[in-house]
């Protein structure tokens, strides 16, 4: 799904009003209409159900404003509380407040009576929340900052319009922002709502087209999708009846060191989970053996970070290489790794010690032909030269930052991780949990997207479906609860998370 966020939201609504004829009562009629069945959904049905809004002055305010109605028609006892005074709301909204005269909701003004609009708020079985909208930026003032202060006391749930009161839609940022079970918005979703900590605020989230024409949501300016099964699908391989070993591809990893081939252990068990057809592992001699022992679905070699002649032979018959878990930051193998890359002309996926070993070296990383990267947080930061509180801060410009400097893929693994291409283009995973916030877990993604990229052959493409069902599989994982869960369990899911999302297909 594209994801729209502010300045194209505002693009999308001129379009749909002053180019296609929507009047902006329609389309405020629809959201409204939209909210009050989502909120009776949640609610198991409208009927003697007190629904209390929480009304800004702008549009939100005003499809909140046309929900009421709808809710009351449906049976619930409504009541709004409006955090200004009619004359100071926009004309809309101002509109649809007319149009309420008629139903007789009981109506509070936060600044003139906050004990009563608090009392009527602590009683309710639902808030809508329909303060500010996606235009927000920055921290709320008042008098919503301490209307929403003193709302964040209560525990009645809240319906958020279009996204919560506090939160970003660009960035999900919040330095305060009211905590939503559910989120219903308006055409398409956007970015803040799968960005942390947005997310944290935004609980279920409804996407309503309300009634306008897809090309609109199509052509808008976006250059963000957000990962879901059917945008997956397509871009994971279909195996022939009669595949064999050699036409799923041939995946190399060099991998782990002395105290680290558990790193290797998953990386190519992950490989082989995903599909990968041959898969050999190329660790240092003092890992070559118990290694091995625990390796039975994959070949295990060595290789001599003195001689890169020697691995440069034994690796061009692969189709993909992978480089960097567990092979630890020796000097000689940092010269190991600077010298190898770029000597080797297939698909590369580098991570982790093997980024390590390329931090500074942008001339290196801009010449390799075709290569997926992979950090954490704190990878990407010795990549750009940066904090790594910068990186948390805006993941986002970072990660296209980094695609554009290295004309590479860049799979930021941060909550969500972050895909993002040279062309600009970004991509929001929206798979995954806090479950797998444990060691291994980004081995477990190199093996995933090294195994499927030998077998699509495109590099974006393995990236993202990698990113994905290594996510999905955590999700899949997390039915026996998140803590304590390890990367071997992601490993055992893969299969089942692949064929999940090719039933979509």
């Amino acid at each position: 799904m594209k994801l729209i966020g502010k300045e194209a939201m505002k693009d999308v609504d001129a379009r749909l009003i002053k180019d296609m004829g929507f009047p902006e009562t329609v389309l405020i009629e629809n959201a409204g209409r939209a909210v009050a069945e989502e909120a009776c959904a949640f609610l198991g049905g409208a009927a003697r159900k007190r629904i209390v809004l929480l009304c800004g002055k702008g549009n939100n305010g005003g499809d909140g404003l046309a929900a009421l109605r709808f809710l009351s028609r449906f049976g619930a006892s409504c009541s709004l509380i409006l955090t200004a005074e009619p004359e100071q709301m926009g004309k809309a909204a101002q509109a649809e407040l007319v149009m309420t005269e008629g139903f007789a909701f009981p109506r509070f003004v936060w600044e003139k009576e906050p004990q009563k609009a608090l009392a009527a708020a602590r009683q309710a079985d639902l808030l809508l929340d329909g303060l500010v909208g996606t235009s927000f930026h920055g921290s709320l003032r008042e008098p919503i900052l301490s209307f929403v202060r003193a709302l964040k006391e209560l525990t009645v749930p809240i319906l958020a319009i279009d996204l919560p009161s506090g939160v970003d839609a660009d960035t999900g940022k919040a330095a305060l922002a009211l905590k939503a079970d559910l989120t219903v918005t308006m055409v398409a979703p956007k970015p803040g709502l799968y960005l942390y900590p947005g997310a944290l605020y935004a609980g279920a989230v409804k996407v309503h087209t309300i009634g306008t024409p897809k090309q609109v949501e199509e052509e808008a300016k976006s250059t963000m999708t957000l990962l879901d099964d059917a945008f997956v699908a397509p871009l994971l391989p279909h195996r022939p009846k009669n595949a064999h070993k050699g036409t799923n591809g041939r995946i190399a990893l060099v991998a782990g060191s002395r105290g680290y081939i558990g790193a290797a252990e998953l990386v190519s068990k992950a490989a082989v989970r995903a599909g990968g057809g041959l898969v050999t592992v190329y660790t240092e001699q003092a890992a070559w053996e118990p290694l091995a022992i625990k390796s039975t679905e994959v070949m295990v070699k060595t290789f001599d970070p003195l001689d890169v002649e020697a691995s440069v032979q034994e690796l061009l018959s692969s189709d993909v290489v992978a480089i960097g878990p567990g092979l630890g930051k020796a000097p000689e193998t940092v010269r190991f790794v600077r010298s190898l890359v770029q000597q080797l002309p297939m698909p590369l996926v580098i991570d982790a010690d093997g980024l390590n070993a390329l931090a500074g070296e942008d001339a290196l990383l801009l010449r390799l032909p075709n290569k997926i990267l992979t950090p954490h947080p704190g990878e990407m930061a010795r990549l750009l030269g940066i904090p790594t509180a910068d990186v948390l801060d805006d993941p986002i410009q970072c990660a296209r930052l980094g695609a554009k400097r290295w004309n590479a893929i860049v799979v930021l693994k941060c909550a969500p991780t972050l895909i993002a291409l040279p062309n600009g283009e970004l991509f929001v995973n929206s798979t995954g949990n806090e479950g797998m916030a444990t060691g291994g877990s980004g081995d477990v993604l190199t093996g995933t997207v090294a195994g499927l990229l030998g077998q699509v052959h495109t590099a974006s493409a393995a990236a993202l479906s990698g990113v994905y069902v290594h996510g999905l599989a955590g999700d899949l994982a997390k039915g026996e609860g998140t803590v304590g869960m390890k990367a071997g369990d992601l490993l055992d899911k893969l299969p089942s998370a692949i064929q999940k999302v090719l039933r979509h297909a």
